[in-house]
């Protein structure tokens, strides 16, 4: 066998012993005749000692030796001489003796150096060279998390009666809101397949189908614009459960989440158990956005009605067209200089506002762009009703309701990087409910869903299906973690009469939807029950759980920032012969 033993196992228990080990060589040290090793394996490092005695073939191998070349020590484990001893490796208190060497591989010079954490290359670099970045302790550990998370989630649904299933890869478009990957079929030219964006429809057939509480691992696939926490490709935890409400999956998922984060990221802390629940309205009025980050404070503070009779000119026109007057306290920053504050305009600027106005409380007097135009009645009541002490900046924004909120929600997160607000292990998970049913699209002059079509309406709302749909609301919940929405569910349709007339108010006509859902409203004549489900996304929860800045650094072998493999190269071109026999011919060719 090519070892007894792992490299990180070995401690004061294995001294005499004379073991086996095999890994790569971590780094390399030559001390007058005496030459060290630390040799590495997925469990950790140790420390190889070859003496001057050694027997001679083994002395002419270790003279070519360099880094990450891999190895088989045979050795027998010693304590380190006292005062030796390395407290920051797991096997620090003993070193291996080694009495025989053996090269199972050499290594290439390095594209960049996987010892540490310094010195990196950029991130293309290391995606190229991905399965070298992941022999880094970091990635390792990363992965290493992942698995763990994953079978933590296993582990917990199985004890709660649920069944993992597996469905289906190649399937039928669902409509998620994205555009879907589609997969050409060589048996029947001309017709494709999509690969899911989530197995929504199939998991609502499960659920018809009996078995009552399902849930897989699921691999999903968008075609998407990216960004740092978005992949072509991403896996989520996928669950439904039958004859439930929304606040039991609700509490499911959280009793899951409130067992597991303590086993997996001891570090971690949750902010508050049970978890707050805000509905959608409310977290956009307080906190502009429907996934707020709750470590910190900072709430808008609606002033519309402070400056309901102001004659400044920006304020009146804003409350005059049916908008809102909004201001953000930023504590401790009214010495931002004027560069930092026109900064900060031109990022309101860029999402829609016509500007920003300010006010800062110094030892010298109220100062800032708003100050000349408001009476000292209406700076004491902003002060007031915000919290104003003396150093704080007030940001204001009036505009559409819709825009304020958007405004300010944004700069409260600039603030909270920049004065470093939001404690990194802390995890405030809340719920966020009530959300809209649909959004009328102007572009297109159609309703679209906010969530996605199998979403149940909350029943106190159908009969405005005929007289007023935007003011329906939807049986969908969000969880949300400290900024990011880390899942997405709601109870389901399982009514044919209401699912059809989804469909229609969308603007589907009738072929279409049968063509498209037929399959869907045939199974809810067979005695659908009622169900919901949620899916929460893994890559983003282990990438809070690591502190990592992006989901790539938790996916073994991501795409980049344009949704590429730049290891194998891919997306790539095909023989025409593979096209021929798809009957496919690219544009632009014979």
């Amino acid at each position: 066998m090519y070892r007894t033993h792992t490299c990180g196992e070995l401690n004061a228990t294995h001294v005499g012993q004379v073991v086996t080990l095999a890994g790569w060589v971590h780094r390399r040290r030559d001390h007058g005749g005496v030459v060290f090793f630390d040799l590495r394996d997925r469990s950790g490092l140790v420390q190889i000692t070859i003496n001057p005695d050694l027997n001679a073939e083994s002395l002419e191998r270790v003279s070519a030796i360099r880094m990450e070349w891999v190895l088989q020590i045979e050795g027998v484990v010693q304590k380190r001489p006292a005062g030796m001893e390395n407290p920051r490796m797991k096997t620090g208190e003993v070193e291996v003796i080694a009495k025989n060497v053996q090269v199972l591989n050499s290594s290439k010079a390095l594209p960049f150096m996987i010892n540490g954490e310094t010195d990196l290359p950029d991130e293309n670099t290391r995606l190229k060279y991905r399965y070298l970045d992941l022999r880094r302790e970091r990635m390792t550990n990363n992965l290493i998390l992942r698995h763990n998370v994953i079978r933590f989630m296993r582990d917990y649904l199985d004890r709660q009666g649920f069944l993992e299933v597996e469905t289906p890869i190649l399937f039928k478009a669902t409509p998620e809101g994205a555009r879907d990957y589609i997969v050409p079929s060589r048996v029947y030219p001309g017709q494709f397949y999509a690969l899911p964006q989530s197995p929504q429809q199939l998991k609502q057939l499960l659920m018809v189908a009996g078995l009552d509480r399902y849930y897989q691992i699921a691999r999903c696939f968008r075609d998407e614009d990216q960004r740092g926490d978005r992949q072509p490709e991403f896996t989520q935890l996928d669950l439904e459960m039958s004859y439930v409400h929304r606040d039991d999956v609700l509490a499911m998922v959280e009793g899951l989440y409130t067992a597991m984060i303590p086993a997996v990221a001891p570090d971690k802390q949750l902010l508050a158990t049970p978890w707050p629940k805000l509905s959608y309205r409310e977290a956009l009025e307080r906190f502009g956005t429907d996934k707020p980050d709750m470590r910190f404070g900072m709430e808008l503070v609606d002033v519309s009605e402070i400056f309901a009779r102001s004659e400044f000119k920006v304020f009146k026109s804003a409350l005059e067209s049916g908008g809102a007057i909004k201001c953000l306290l930023a504590p401790n920053s009214a010495d931002m200089s004027r560069k930092e504050v026109d900064a900060l305009t031109e990022l309101a600027k860029s999402q829609g506002a016509k500007g920003l106005a300010t006010l800062s409380f110094t030892d010298d007097g109220v100062k800032g762009t708003a100050a000349k135009f408001l009476s000292q009645q209406e700076v004491e009541a902003v002060k007031s009703r915000a919290g104003v002490r003396a150093g704080d900046l007030i940001l204001f924004a009036a505009d559409e309701r819709s825009i304020v909120n958007k405004v300010l929600g944004n700069l409260r997160l600039v603030f909270r990087d920049k004065l470093n607000l939001a404690d990194p292990n802390l995890l405030a998970f809340i719920w966020v409910v009530d959300f809209p049913m649909f959004a009328w699209n102007a572009e297109e002059e159609r309703w679209d869903t906010e969530h996605h079509p199998f979403t149940m309406p909350q029943l106190a709302d159908l009969d405005k299906f005929d007289t007023d749909p935007g003011a329906i609301l939807s049986d969908a919940y969000d969880m949300v973690c400290n900024g990011y929405e880390t899942a997405s569910g709601s109870i389901r349709i399982h009514r044919r009469d209401i699912q059809h007339k989804i469909f229609e108010l969308l603007g589907h006509k009738e072929a279409d939807i049968q063509m498209k859902f037929g399959h869907m409203l045939e199974a809810f004549e067979y005695g659908a029950p009622p169900h919901g489900g949620m899916a929460p996304g893994i890559d983003r929860l282990v990438m809070l759980l690591a502190d990592e800045p992006n989901i790539r650094e938790v996916i073994a072998f991501p795409k980049n920032q344009n949704a590429r493999d730049v290891m194998a190269d891919a997306p790539s071109q095909v023989e025409q012969k593979q096209l021929q026999e798809l009957g496919i011919r690219l544009s632009g060719t014979p």
